[in-house]
């Protein structure tokens, strides 16, 4: 079976689409934060995977290059884009620079603080810890900063999903136990711990908190370059 999907024209896409279609339709059939699409489809496409016995590089290259490889082709320019809300929202930045920076920059050193914790409790390699450090900022920015300290780009991916997810899925919970009320705070808390799939969270919550995550995405991706390598001297 690999080799007839090796040879099946963008085969990842195909998959990647379909797989997170259903769980977007299995999210609002059941209205679960458990039911998370992304988290859905990375289960199904791996459960898929094993029992077709496709390997790694037909799933992500296929033919010509054509597999989910594609995806990860999109991400720069989508990280581009993070400008677009930063732009709109500015206004925001500009009423309120010190609590919203100082939350953005709070949350970014929580992450690494936490990293560097973890990997020292763990006994992890350098390697393994810049892997983990830029967990909290979107896909792209965080496979360029991992490559540039020396860690292993497509771990990090899976630490950045995982990330995301988890705080998607938890975001709602966790707001409520500390008693988040304020729209500015939702969205920064979304967005700077879960980057994009968080900020999907924050457009259920509200306009505002959308927007404000869309804003914390693109900052604390900013601070995490210059945290992240600042942390990768400490061990």
């Amino acid at each position: 079976m690999n080799e007839f999907f090796a040879n099946v024209a963008y085969f990842g896409v195909f998959l990647g689409l379909a797989t997170y279609l259903f769980g977007m339709w299995v999210q609002k059939k059941c209205k679960l934060a458990v039911a998370n699409p992304l988290l859905i489809s990375v289960i199904i496409t791996i459960c898929f995977l094993l029992l077709f016995d496709v390997d790694y590089e037909t799933f992500q290259y296929g033919k010509n290059y054509t597999g989910a490889v594609t995806f990860q082709n999109l991400l720069t320019p989508c990280t581009v884009c993070l400008a677009i809300p930063l732009y709109e929202k500015i206004h925001h930045l500009k009423s309120h620079p010190g609590a919203i920076l100082g939350g953005i920059f709070a949350g970014v050193l929580t992450s690494a603080v936490c990293i560097l914790g973890l990997s020292i409790l763990f006994g992890l390699t350098h390697e393994q810890y810049v892997t983990l450090l830029p967990k909290s900022i979107t896909t792209a920015m965080a496979m360029g900063v991992t490559e540039e300290l020396g860690g292993i780009p497509v771990v990090t991916v899976a630490a950045v999903s995982i990330t995301g997810i988890g705080g998607n899925v938890m975001a709602v919970a966790v707001l409520k136990l500390f008693r988040i009320r304020e729209p500015i705070a939702k969205g920064l808390a979304c967005g700077t711990a879960a980057h994009a799939i968080g900020t999907a969270k924050a457009h259920e919550l509200g306009e505002l908190e959308e927007a404000m995550s869309g804003l914390a995405i693109a900052i604390a991706g900013l601070m995490t370059v210059a945290v992240a390598t600042a942390f990768s001297y400490l061990y």
